[in-house]
């Protein structure tokens, strides 16, 4: 069972609509005991770090997404903010995240680049997995990016002033900075290979 993570800050509407315009059925999870059966989870993300953490806590689903990410190994697919609170630690507001990846959040600095990055960025990715993935241009939306303390965890890279991770990957958990709902047939062609694992 497809199951996305509907919390008041996601974009999780978007979502559903892109994975049922591939052929495949999802429900919305909107607290812990309906990801149970889940096969594949997604996080969509839009709004800060702290208040999707907040939503979270509040559904009570956090030890939920904990066992089954963590212990079950159900494939995860975190998109935007759904990939930042993967890491330990936001700069944005301040926040302690999930901590399932060595890391932290970063903010873009505004006296070099536009903040946020808005628009179309091209990804370049750098490892293989068994989830399709294909350098292309994908939209994004963000102020801030991730830092991954491994590099072994970079999937992908885009360029905004400097290098940034565009994509992580460990095991049985992928995220995506950019929104792989709003970018077009190489964003569906990554959910696909994603729902397809």
């Amino acid at each position: 069972m497809i199951t996305l993570i509907d919390y008041k800050a996601g974009n999780a509407p978007s979502v559903m609509h892109a994975v049922h315009r591939l052929g495949y059925e999802a429900v919305f999870a909107r607290h812990s005991r309906e990801i149970d059966d889940a096969t594949h989870i997604i996080l969509p993300g839009v709004g800060t770090a702290k208040a999707t953490i907040a939503s979270l806590r509040e559904m009570d689903i956090l030890d939920a997404l904990h066992h089954a990410v963590l212990q079950k190994k159900t494939h995860f697919l975190g998109i935007c903010v759904g990939m930042q609170i993967l890491f330990e630690h936001s700069e944005e507001d301040n926040t302690d995240c999930l901590g399932w990846l060595q890391g932290r959040v970063a903010k873009f600095d505004a006296s070099q680049v536009r903040v946020p990055q808005m628009g179309w960025n091209q990804v370049r990715f750098v490892k293989q997995t068994p989830c399709d993935s294909r350098d292309g241009f994908f939209y994004f939306v963000n102020s801030y990016y991730a830092k991954p303390a491994n590099r072994s965890d970079l999937w992908g890279t885009a360029d905004y002033h400097d290098p940034f991770a565009a994509a992580v990957c460990r095991e049985n958990i992928y995220a995506t900075q950019f929104h792989v709902e709003k970018s077009g047939e190489p964003g569906l062609a990554l959910l696909n290979g994603f729902l397809g694992l």
